[in-house]
This record gives C-alpha cells, sequence and structure tokens, in this order.
C-alpha cells in the first residue's frame, strides 16, 4: 500500500502481552472419567448410592432421589435376599426351593412391570426403569420383615410367634406401599392415582402374604 513505507515503530514502545487465544477456564475434573478411575472406587461409589436409596426407602418422603439416579442393583440384592429367605432350606435335592425362589423371583419382577405398564398406560410421567427402581427399592421393609420372621421361627411357632410375625408384617406392608407411593404418586394425573395406587396395594400384599405364611421344613 503506497504511504506505508514512510510508517514507522518506535522502539521505545513496549510490546506486551502473550500471543494465544482465550479459549475458556479449563478445568482438571473435566478430563476425568469413570474409566479412569480404579475399581475400588467406582464401587464404593456405587455402594453409596445404593446406601443412599435405602435411606430414602426407610424414611420415606417426597424426594426425587430414588427418580434422578435410578438403579437396579439394589432391587436385584432384595429380591434375591428375599427369595433366599423364602426357600425351605431342605437337604434333600427333590425339595431344595428351587421352584420357590424362581416363582419369587417371578412374582417381584414381572409384578412390577405390570404395575410399571400399567402407570404408563394411566399417563403417568416417570420412565419405565424409574418405576421398576422405586418398587424394587420398596421391597427393602418387606425383606426386614422376613428377616425378622425368620428369627422368630427360629424361636417357636406357636400362637405368640404368629401374632409376633403378623404385626411386623402389617407395619413392614404398609410401610412398603406408603413409601413407593410418595415416590410415585405424584407422577400420575391426580384423578386417576386410585388406579395406580391399588395395584401397588396388591403387589406388596402378595408379598406380605408369602412371608407371613412361611414355615420352615
Amino acid at each position: 500500500f503506497p504511504g506505508l513505507t514512510d510508517v514507522s515503530i518506535s522502539e521505545d514502545i513496549p510490546v506486551e502481552g502473550e500471543i494465544t487465544v482465550p479459549v475458556g477456564s479449563h478445568s482438571p475434573d473435566e478430563d476425568f472419567s469413570t474409566l479412569d478411575e480404579p475399581v475400588r472406587d467406582t464401587i464404593m461409589r456405587d455402594l453409596k448410592a445404593v446406601g443412599k436409596k435405602f435411606v430414602h426407602v426407610m424414611y420415606p418422603k417426597k424426594s426425587s432421589a430414588l427418580l434422578r439416579d435410578w438403579d437396579l442393583w439394589g432391587p436385584l440384592v432384595l429380591c434375591v435376599s428375599l427369595a433366599l429367605m423364602l426357600q425351605g432350606g431342605s437337604a434333600d435335592s427333590r425339595d431344595d426351593g428351587g421352584p420357590q425362589f424362581a416363582e419369587v423371583f417371578v412374582i417381584i419382577w414381572f409384578g412390577a412391570v405390570v404395575i410399571t405398564l400399567n402407570s404408563k398406560l394411566l399417563g403417568g410421567t416417570i420412565s419405565f426403569f424409574q418405576s421398576l427402581c422405586v418398587l424394587g427399592y420398596c421391597v427393602l421393609p418387606l425383606t426386614v420383615a422376613m428377616l425378622v420372621c425368620r428369627l422368630v421361627l427360629l424361636v417357636g411357632s406357636g400362637t405368640i410367634s404368629f401374632i409376633i410375625r403378623l404385626v411386623v408384617v402389617i407395619a413392614m406392608f404398609g410401610w412398603s406401599t406408603l413409601a413407593s407411593t410418595a415416590f410415585l404418586a405424584d407422577s400420575q394425573p391426580p384423578n386417576r392415582k386410585a388406579l395406580v395406587v391399588y395395584p401397588i396395594f396388591l403387589f406388596y400384599f402378595v408379598i406380605s402374604w408369602m412371608i407371613l405364611t412361611f414355615t420352615p421344613q
């Protein structure tokens, strides 16, 4: 360009700064991935998450914890534990409680799937796996009831034993029902909540009946 050759820059003018392109702050945590962490840390984090959900169930209140961070590890552990405790425990290979284990497993998971499908058909706003997560975690009080009943049956199987087991099972049945409805009720249309709560009531009632009528072989 004509005239630019006459322009000179004084050597007294300091030239400062860095020739960089700002791209925003970058935190080292952004490069962190669960694939890079030790297996022990991953297991402990998952165990803490499951433990927190157990606390939410034992202290039922309206919370999105079970819905936001859903998982099926807790329901699987509870289902297996309950099915194992409901086994007959016979040493005979022809009567080892195997079919009963399968029955409990199928009743819990099939019942949870049916309730979830019913909720979705009635206009529920939560996802399929979120509902399974809540229903599965809310089996925890009934699992505790089964454990107490097994301990009571070790002492005896008379009338007093039955009354104690009946009170425990009824209390835990109500606990499971209230806990599940506390998490699921708000996700349903107001005029259809009864249609959603009734199958949940039947679901936990069947499990409670299996626990109450259990007698070791």
